[in-house]
């Protein structure tokens, strides 16, 4: 894979304007770099993420800082890779989602402790990925790409699609091809090129990684590859709002689906900037990743209590969460022993079973990786591994008609009726 490459000095980071991101660093070696569109140390191959100069002095300023900002990510810009006038530029503006407490769900499950569904849907294309995005456009913009384009199994290529249209970008994605439907025809309205690529998504990913190498994609910023390290930071604006919309503290146990793994890290990451910063207070929270059983393989580390992950080749309804070699999935495993959490796994039936109980008891439609995330919140319930005495949170990345096949087998009319009271009684529906 080839990899682009800037001097391994921060002084080129004054002309790049992103607030209080001041460097890459690596989190394997800590070698740090200017700000640039790379993703790997030169050092030792490892992942780069942003360092940052977070904002200091009184808490209680910073709170109401950001309780005075627009309702969206951008309320926490201080704490993110963006500029300051971020909120002025156009941009779709997502974040501050629903977190609804669930006590209908809650009932269900026999939680006492308090239930919420951090309920992403509501971002403008429906998905969590809106988040992520948001920070790549900045970053697309601070190092002058005109073309924005990522590998996807979905849910992404429509998030780019919607905000490159919005921001005047230019968009070229590129999708497995047997994607659902819904996803494709969501990710082709907005007027980019949607490229399918024949393989899985680990095929549509080594692609993108060449093409970046490559004189034809000169001028294309991959918000997912070369601007991976500014848009994986848009996830941890879900740790913000969760903690945020609790009352400023910490959940006591967060459940989360792993597709890369980068959602997972990052909203841990948050976690620990809020307690950094004494944003809440410093006390014991538990992570958990939740993965579909056709494409398990950060659960089965976990399991078997191996620190490497092997490779799967994905076979899920879940396409969304199927990634068969997660970039950070040595990653999720750490965070999860660190924080006394699990990584487990439900079969395909568990995540229609528990899509449909969402939709029944709380009103929300999720897809498929909300089924797997609720679908394994009730495994690890069930099985005394999750404490149904402490406040737990279920994150729902998206929405339930990007994937209407899988639950249109088993869901549709209760009856088919004449158009006459006789008919209706005769029904059994009175």
């Amino acid at each position: 894979m080839a990899v682009q490459t800037v001097a391994t000095t921060t002084d080129s980071a004054d002309t790049v304007d992103l607030g209080p991101a001041s460097a890459l660093a690596c989190r394997e070696c800590g070698e740090r770099f200017a700000l640039g569109p790379i993703f790997a140390c030169e050092a030792c191959f490892g992942p780069l993420e942003v360092a940052y100069d977070l904002p200091s002095g009184d808490p209680e300023d910073l709170r109401r800082r950001i309780e005075s900002g627009p309702e969206n990510i951008w309320r926490y810009a201080p704490l993110l890779p963006v500029p300051a006038d971020v909120a002025s530029k156009p941009n779709l503006n997502p974040g501050f989602t629903k977190l609804v407490q669930a006590d209908n769900l809650a009932r269900e499950l026999g939680v006492t402790g308090g239930l919420w569904v951090k309920d992403d849907s509501g971002n403008p294309t429906h998905s969590f990925k809106d988040r992520v995005v948001a920070q790549a456009i900045e970053a697309a913009r601070a190092f002058g790409f005109t073309t924005l384009s990522c590998s996807s199994t979905g849910n992404l290529a429509g998030a780019v699609g919607a905000a490159a249209a919005r921001a005047g970008f230019r968009s070229c994605v590129f999708i497995p091809h047997d994607l659902e439907q819904g996803k494709v025809v969501m990710a082709a309205v907005y007027g980019g090129e949607l490229v399918g690529i024949e393989g899985n998504y680990d095929d549509v990913n080594r692609f993108c990684s060449e093409l970046i190498g490559d004189p034809a994609g000169e001028g294309w910023g991959f918000v997912n590859v070369n601007l991976r390290p500014y848009y994986a930071e848009g996830s941890k604006t879900l740790a913000y709002e969760i903690c945020e919309q609790l009352g400023w503290r910490l959940p006591d146990q967060i459940v989360i689906p792993i597709a890369s793994g980068s959602q997972l890290t990052k909203i841990d990451k948050g976690l620990q900037e809020l307690v950094r910063l004494g944003l809440v207070e410093d006390r014991p929270y538990k992570i958990f990743g939740a993965q579909a059983e056709g494409c398990s393989p950060v659960s089965a580390a976990f399991k078997a209590g191996h620190d490497v992950v092997r490779p799967q080749k994905p076979d899920t309804i879940a396409k969304s969460l199927a990634i068969g070699n997660p970039a950070d999935g040595p990653y999720v495993l750490d965070i999860c022993r660190r924080t006394g959490g699990a990584v487990e796994d439900v079969t395909d039936e568990e995540i229609v079973d528990a899509i449909k109980l969402l939709a029944r008891t709380e009103g929300i439609f999720t897809e498929t990786a909300g089924g797997t995330t609720l679908g394994v919140a009730r495994k690890l319930i069930e099985a005394g591994v999750i404490d149904p005495s402490l406040t737990t949170v279920v994150v729902n990345t998206g929405d339930g008609l990007k994937t209407l096949d899988a639950v249109a087998p088993t869901t549709g009319m209760s009856a088919v009726i004449r158009p006459n009271l006789d008919s209706f009684r005769e029904a059994g529906l009175a």
